[in-house]
């Protein structure tokens, strides 16, 4: 089991393993709950395996628990690192990605027997709600993340009246916890508006070697109709309703008024494909990209326009400025982090579709300029370096579990795990 793994250079103190030789830091049992994870292809998988590997590498027992993806797939398991699959459903629309099940029981004889240090709830799906309930009932420090605005989708699939029950239930779910990271000051402010408790920033970054100017392919280009000239302007994410693609015809539409050989590439799958691919025929579906594949579709495009209003953060934003692009964006998550307007990249304000359309255009009309300003959104992703964000992901839970452990200070009663067991408990 990750963590209880014996070694002649380990302690245990408080709940916390220590290296007794010469350890940087803390070593500490972490148990990762997410709800989709690599090889699912979104947002937040990403962003969770990055953080996995982060503190892997840098000593800590890592437990991941996630739902099984595949009736054949295997739980991964190495020195530091072990895996934990749970049963999982398909998402309605998503055939791709998987749910959690209620899955308290299983998580406190899991806990009650292999005790991490510290539990972090990457999704408040019912996977994640088990996880905190079962985290609250051993007692155990537990933080979590808000990295999807299902608030804010509801508007978009007819059910806007969900709102208030949905940011009732993300409120009393992250509020429970003793820390919710952010990756924004800005969504930290909003969130703390509507009443979240303990809220705290983590930024994003982005690996600037898998996403670099260098994977541009001209043989790809080719395969779209296009040639070394012709201008490429692209979008990478989900086709939904909640990405805002009808800005994106906008613009593209205006584009084409003007540079009738420009072409559209979407990469990406989701509900909206088959009405999107007749309502735009000319457009290159290129479906859900992954590895170096994805790499290519990026630097192999011209111009980046993300008209998304629903994102905590938008890694793609980060993403196409590793590979070079210039990025057409609304000016919050990502975009308002790391965008420089006229440098590298464009900014319009929040819901401002007709500004989109014209900056759009503009940059699309200025070949020399998207060159600019291309090198310079390369330059701007080589400072979002991943190491320091796993390293505030790190204090962030050491603080969790120190503050968790103060009160128990006041009572060594309690402080005893071996006065009173671990009991299980039914869901």
């Amino acid at each position: 089991m990750l963590g209880m793994k014996p070694t002649a250079h380990r302690t245990e103190t408080h709940g916390i393993v220590v290296d007794s030789i010469a350890a940087p830091h803390r070593s500490l049992r972490i148990a990762c709950v997410t709800e989709t994870y690599p090889p699912e292809v979104n947002g937040v998988a990403t962003t969770m395996a990055r953080f996995v590997e982060g503190l892997h590498r840098r000593n800590h027992d890592v437990q991941l628990i996630r739902p099984r993806q595949a009736t054949s797939q295997a739980a991964e398991q190495q020195p530091g690192f072990h895996e934990v699959l749970m049963r999982g459903l398909p998402i309605p629309k998503y055939p791709n990605l998987r749910m959690g099940v209620p899955s308290k029981r299983a998580l406190v004889k899991l806990w009650s027997t292999h005790r991490p240090d510290v539990v972090h709830i990457a999704t408040e799906g019912p996977l994640g709600w088990s996880a905190l309930q079962a985290a609250l009932h051993l007692k155990l420090p537990v933080c979590s993340d808000f990295r999807t605005n299902f608030h804010a989708y509801s508007k978009h699939y007819g059910v806007g009246w969900l709102h208030r029950p949905i940011m009732a239930y993300l409120r009393k779910f992250h509020n429970r916890t003793q820390a919710t990271m952010v990756p924004t000051e800005a969504l930290r402010r909003d969130l703390e508006t509507a009443g979240f408790k303990h809220v705290t920033v983590v930024k994003r970054g982005v690996d600037t070697e898998r996403f670099h100017p260098g994977f541009r392919s001209e043989e790809l280009r080719r395969s779209w109709g296009a040639g070394p000239d012709d201008l490429v302007v692209g979008c990478v994410g989900r086709l939904a309703a909640e990405k805002n693609l009808a800005t994106l015809s906008e613009a593209f539409e205006a584009i084409r008024g003007f540079d009738p050989r420009a072409r559209l590439v979407l990469v990406g799958e989701g509900p909206l494909r088959a009405e999107l691919q007749a309502r735009w025929p000319d457009a290159v579906f290129a479906g859900q990209q992954v590895g170096n594949a994805l790499s290519q579709h990026y630097a192999s495009l011209d111009l980046f326009l993300f008209p998304s209003l629903t994102e905590t953060f938008g890694n793609v934003t980060p993403e196409a400025m590793a590979s070079g692009l210039p990025v057409v964006a609304f000016n919050y998550a990502a975009a308002s982090l790391i965008i420089q307007p006229g440098h590298n990249g464009v900014l319009v304000p929040v819901g401002d579709s007709n500004a989109f359309v014209r900056e759009a255009v503009g940059i699309a009309a200025n070949r020399p300029g998207r060159a600019v300003m291309g090198r310079a959104a390369r330059e701007a992703a080589l400072r979002l370096n991943w190491d320091g964000v796993i390293a505030r992901f790190e204090t962030v839970l050491l603080q969790v579990i120190q503050d968790a452990d103060a009160p128990l200070a006041q009572d060594t009663s309690r402080r005893s795990t071996s006065a009173r067991p671990l009991a299980t408990s039914a869901d």
